[in-house]
């Protein structure tokens, strides 16, 4: 039984681990459409007003960031705007990580290492699926030939 334990745990974790780097690209849609959706109910749309307002919002952040990156042509412009996308995403990493190790760990020193490398993991995945979600379509370059 203790065996079962152990190994759902980990399954557990590393379950968790999964859905953070799924879904860290989305932090900033997410934090735009919570934030949109928390005004709307404030200015007295009601829940079900703040609930589409705020998804509204999320996927215009999502869409107007897919959009720059493939509109935009300079490399330092497309690289800021990635990172825009990539910073909340490795803050969110850091604070997932550190909640696991917190759990694992007794010493508050390695506690910040690793949450610091867990933070570098997902900004680094982050920043892969970023500059996946604005790659041209692969037929295009075809065309011109």
């Amino acid at each position: 039984m203790i065996l079962f334990a152990i190994l759902l745990s980990i399954a557990a974790i590393g379950l968790f681990c999964w859905l953070l780097f799924t879904l860290a690209t989305f932090a900033l849609p997410l934090f735009m459409g919570v934030s949109v959706g928390v005004w709307a109910y404030n200015v007295g749309a009601g829940w079900l007003g703040a609930i589409l307002i705020g998804l509204i919002g999320a996927a215009m952040a999502l869409g107007i960031g897919q959009i720059l990156l493939i509109v935009v042509r300079p490399t330092w412009a497309r690289l800021l705007i990635a990172m825009i996308f990539v910073a909340p995403a490795a803050i969110a990493g850091y604070h997932a990580t550190h909640g696991i190790v917190k759990h694992a760990m007794p010493s508050e020193s390695w506690q910040i290492a690793f949450s610091i490398i867990g933070a570098l993991a997902v900004g680094i995945t982050a920043f892969l699926r970023v500059a996946g979600l604005a790659a041209a379509p692969s037929g295009q370059g075809l065309a011109r030939a």
